[in-house]
């Protein structure tokens, strides 16, 4: 089954969203690391109550066996960047949720007016978009949790692109004087 909760406008970084992607050799799949900004209370309760309705959701593969959850145990999706990466700036005074998609349920994109975005330029990591999550129980190799499925994105507003190589060309706007034998 799973929870359903819809963020607020929320920076997103690490945006795989059009193509799926294996990392270390796991399933290729979408993912996005959906960054919330900590003075987003609205955001953050809907996210911990999703988080408390999926793990009551999820009792028979949480619990141990007595029959009883340990939550001090659990992989929970939603994590402190001022903790977690403390030498990122970007997560600076954010909490964040890495959420994922298969590669047969690829997440759907849109931008403010609903219309599916289809230039991959248009969402980028950097970008302001609010995320369709669904929290959902786990019990994989020994490892007991909460997970984040990533259902839809709705790009927002624009932002400072994180990571690549920014606006290239600007890298060249200057006075340069090219020499005429290397033009030809």
């Amino acid at each position: 089954m799973g929870v359903k909760v819809v963020t607020g406008k929320a920076r997103m970084s690490y945006a795989n969203v059009f193509e799926p992607k294996s990392i270390n050799g796991s399933d290729p799949k979408y993912s996005v690391s959906v960054l919330i900004p900590k003075s987003d209370k609205a955001t953050l309760k809907k996210i911990q109550d999703g988080i408390e309705a999926a793990i009551e959701d999820g009792k028979t593969k949480l619990a141990d066996k007595s029959g009883k959850i340990n939550k001090a145990v659990l992989k929970l999706p939603l994590r402190d960047g001022d903790t977690e990466r403390p030498d990122d700036p970007v997560y600076a005074g954010h909490y964040f949720v890495n959420a994922n998609a298969s590669e047969s349920y690829p997440p759907k994109v849109f931008d403010a007016a609903l219309n599916p975005i289809m230039d991959r330029n248009e969402f980028y990591s950097g970008c302001y978009a609010r995320a369709s999550l669904t929290f959902y129980a786990f019990s994989a190799s020994g490892n007991k949790g909460i997970a984040a499925g990533l259902n839809g994105l709705q790009k927002v507003a624009d932002g400072e692109p994180l990571g690549g190589g920014g606006n290239v060309e600007a890298d060249f706007d200057d006075d340069f004087e090219i020499e005429d034998d290397i033009l030809g």
